[in-house]
């Protein structure tokens, strides 16, 4: 069975590399035996960073990738 794909360009979002290698990077040095609910708590700590006034990662990430 063969799926035929498109020739579409798919654009990854500023930021969005710069987040997922600091989650990889976490999960790397935690080793955590859930990987799912460690990213959850991962980014729920980064948005309650957000909301509180720090820095956000996706902008700072967006910034570094410029």
């Amino acid at each position: 069975m063969s799926i035929a794909s498109a020739n579409t360009n798919m654009r990854v979002p500023a930021g969005f590399r710069n987040l997922l290698e600091g989650l990889a990077r976490e999960v790397l040095r935690e080793q955590p035996t859930d990987v799912v609910a460690f990213a959850a708590q991962y980014f729920q700590k980064l948005l309650e960073q957000r909301e509180a006034g720090g820095v956000d990662p996706v902008a700072w990430g967006a910034m570094l990738e410029d």
